[in-house]
């Protein structure tokens, strides 16, 4: 069993923070790499032609263990909607064809796939949970399969519900995808890091992730899958950095017409970044370290008595095929108030996400037995408040 990573990290004692689906922390050796990446950037001559290259190749190398896919099929992105975009601006469709998302996934996600929908004059199917049942992981996952048949063009669909960590099952909806020619692009955001990811597997086109969740990166940065679909496809924007002259600096007017290979084309502008891809490259490190080690189990130890605190409580919880360990959403029991417990959860500086008359809760290494059990005094506090 994995122990505590505390110690890899500046948090403040006092602080309970239980939000790694928010943002991460910063870990101390990306905070270290950053520093000295700041000090590098006061004296330019010693940024040298091949700083321009051999970080982001670092990064793809890592990137590439975590996914299981070959580093040139990696590309550096700023953000998920333009991850988003880069693969979207390549899929066409036959009239009458349509795309799949889920209800209330995330509107990078939503927007992105309704703006593709509305310039192809294809329809959008939003597959609905049915909010009837209190647990539907089974149900929603066989909607979902279900609705996808040979006028399928594309699935977008996040890896795990952002809202409450709901699994969706990858692997049979990207083959449901692969039998019909349906293109499959997944949002890695909120799995990718913590959870076993494998776009061969799972038959994924595309794989966006932003780096400041799991992946414990800078904010403004992402890391993209293209597979072979996208592999001769059309790029935003048209860097120099991105063809295959570019190492050669003296030779670079030569207009080189030739992309870099496979997900070369994709890479955002500026790929360099000299202060935050050294800060990236170290906190692939680590998470490699860890998905050695099963964070997965770290967690669902972890949770053990909060789990059991809230299931004598009445909540009801998805069996482990559609649960995640590391962030779920619970609704909250009839007695417990959700505007007082927010002031309760403030004031003891437990920080969570709570959205209405629900919670999330999102966990990593960092956290300890001491986060989850503060967390349920507060529960409980605010329980007998209102008694």
């Amino acid at each position: 069993m994995m122990k505590n990573q505390k110690q890899l990290f500046n948090l403040n004692e006092d602080i309970h923070y239980l939000n790694c689906a928010y943002k991460a922390p910063l870990l101390k050796s990306s905070e270290n790499a950053g520093i000295k990446a700041l000090i590098r950037d006061r004296n330019p001559a010693d940024i040298t032609p091949s700083d321009f290259f051999n970080e982001t190749e670092d990064v793809r190398v890592l990137f590439g263990k975590i996914v299981n896919c070959l580093p040139s099929e990696v590309a550096i992105i700023p953000s998920a909607s333009y991850g988003f975009s880069s693969a979207l601006n390549n899929i066409t469709c036959t009239r009458g064809q349509h795309a799949i998302v889920v209800d209330n996934d995330f509107p990078s996600d939503y927007f992105s796939i309704k703006r593709w929908c509305d310039t192809n004059m294809a329809d959008l199917k939003i597959i609905k949970a049915n909010n009837s049942l209190e647990l539907n992981g089974e149900i929603w996952n066989n909607d979902i399969i279900d609705s996808i048949n040979e006028k399928t063009a594309l699935v977008l669909l996040s890896s795990i519900h952002w809202m409450n960590g709901l699994k969706f099952d990858l692997e049979n909806i990207g083959e449901k995808c692969r039998s019909v020619g349906a293109k499959f692009i997944v949002d890695g955001t909120q799995s990718v890091g913590v959870l076993p990811m494998d776009v061969k597997k799972f038959n994924i086109d595309a794989l966006i992730c932003p780096t400041y969740k799991w992946l414990f990166g800078p904010y403004s940065l992402g890391l993209a899958y293209f597979g072979s679909y996208f592999h001769h496809g059309k790029p935003i924007e048209e860097s120099w950095l991105n063809r295959t002259n570019a190492l050669d600096f003296n030779n670079v007017s030569n207009y080189d017409p030739k992309y870099k290979p496979y997900a070369g084309r994709y890479n955002v502008g500026e790929t360099p970044n000299f202060i935050l891809m050294p800060m990236l490259k170290q906190a692939l490190i680590q998470v490699n370290k860890w998905l050695d080690n099963d964070i997965q189990s770290y967690s669902k130890e972890l949770i053990k008595p909060l789990i059991s605190y809230l299931q004598d409580l009445g909540v009801k919880f998805e069996n482990s095929a559609y649960f995640s360990n590391h962030l779920f959403g619970l609704k909250l029991p009839e007695e417990v108030n959700a505007k007082l417990l927010k002031e309760n959860l403030i004031k003891n500086n437990i920080y969570l996400s709570v959205r209405g008359k629900s919670i999330r809760v999102s966990i990593h290494v960092f956290n300890t037995s001491e986060d989850i059990e503060k967390l349920i005094k507060v529960i409980e506090l605010t329980k007998k408040s209102r008694s």
